[in-house]
């Protein structure tokens, strides 16, 4: 049996995206009779450690050095390694390619130091981007890569979702912001919802007790209502059930798409910001602002959640040209071109 090994970032201030769509990529990979085993510090979210758990998967403490990374690979004589890294430096890809390990990097745009046989860059409109390579790289971008969680693709639609709720119901809203929300931009979107003056009903993920507290604290008209949780196994099933979801315009918009759901996103943090762009530059997700702006003020974010929350149609619009982006197979391509250099 081969054994793969995954590389990746995890924790409170780097939430947990890349534990996410590495996860997607495991699954795939044991589905084809490979052994995985994750290299990152998941304790440090206990929720992310869980969800490596629930699945069976084997997990070693981050390593940071080049001869740890050397050391570490070999101790679990792996056949290939996937990095998943913004904090790692360039003489760890470098010293892990000189000992002839094949390696796969995801990255998103900027490659920051990242070197292996293989770069993905799921993010939209990659494709169009033509960045020079390391020498002997093969560059995979755009949508087809997309790397989507078994969660996810077994609640896809079958068809474009067309069946909306009528415009005289309460919406629902499902609000979630990463594992952590690590930005504190949970009450900043309540704060818009409550702008709206409209009937809602949210659902909001609040990772921490000073979230869920300030959440709590936001003022609502009497027929607005939000219920706060705790990081959920049931992502999918709350997508599913909701007429609007918000979201960090990080890595979980894709997962978004395929499902058919209508995204409004939130760009939190600066390395979010081109995918933010393309996304609503498609027409296929809805911009609820950047977060800093939310801060300082939520009207304008307001007046983009007001139009989300009573118009049906443009919901089913966004949920509908969404679900046509991304078909979840990207992960059987990207395993494809790992396990052919192995």
């Amino acid at each position: 049996m081969k054994r793969v090994g995954i590389r990746c970032d995890v924790g409170p201030e780097r939430g947990v995206g890349h534990v996410m769509r590495c996860l997607a990529l495991a699954e795939e990979l044991r589905r084809r009779q490979v052994d995985v085993v994750f290299a990152c510090d998941a304790h440090t979210v206990p929720w992310a450690a869980a969800q490596i758990a629930a699945r069976g998967i084997a997990v070693q403490p981050a390593v940071w050095t080049a001869a740890e990374h050397v050391d570490l690979f070999a101790r679990l004589e792996l056949d290939a390694v996937i990095f998943d890294s913004y904090d790692l430096a360039g003489p760890v890809y470098q010293a892990v390619r000189a000992t002839g390990m094949p390696a796969l990097a995801l990255v998103d745009g900027e490659f920051r130091g990242a070197e292996a046989e293989v770069l993905v860059d799921q993010n939209l409109a990659a494709e169009l981007d033509h960045p020079e390579l390391p020498h002997g790289t093969v560059r995979l971008a755009g949508l087809d890569y997309v790397l989507i969680r078994d969660e996810i693709l077994e609640q896809r639609p079958a068809a474009v979702p067309t069946v909306r709720p009528a415009a005289n119901a309460v919406p629902k809203v499902f609000a979630f912001f990463g594992g952590t929300d690590a930005f504190g931009a949970g009450p900043h979107v309540v704060r818009a919802l409550a702008a709206t003056g409209v009937p809602f009903q949210a659902t909001v993920v609040a990772p921490g007790g000073e979230l869920a507290a300030r959440i709590a604290a936001v003022q609502l008209a009497q027929w607005q209502r939000v219920d706060v949780i705790g990081p959920t196994d049931r992502l999918a099933a709350e997508v599913c059930a909701a007429d609007l979801t918000i979201s960090a315009s990080g890595t979980s918009i894709w997962e978004l798409l395929c499902l058919g759901a209508t995204a409004g996103l939130v760009c939190v943090v600066d390395n979010q910001v081109v995918g933010y762009e393309r996304a609503i530059g498609t027409g296929t997700a809805a911009g609820i602002g950047v977060l800093s702006e939310l801060e300082r003020d939520p009207g304008a974010a307001a007046t983009v959640l007001k139009r989300l929350l009573t118009d049906a149609d443009e919901r089913a619009r966004l949920a509908a040209a969404g679900w046509r982006l991304i078909d979840g197979q990207g992960r059987r391509r990207v395993a494809d071109a790992l396990l052919a250099l192995t």
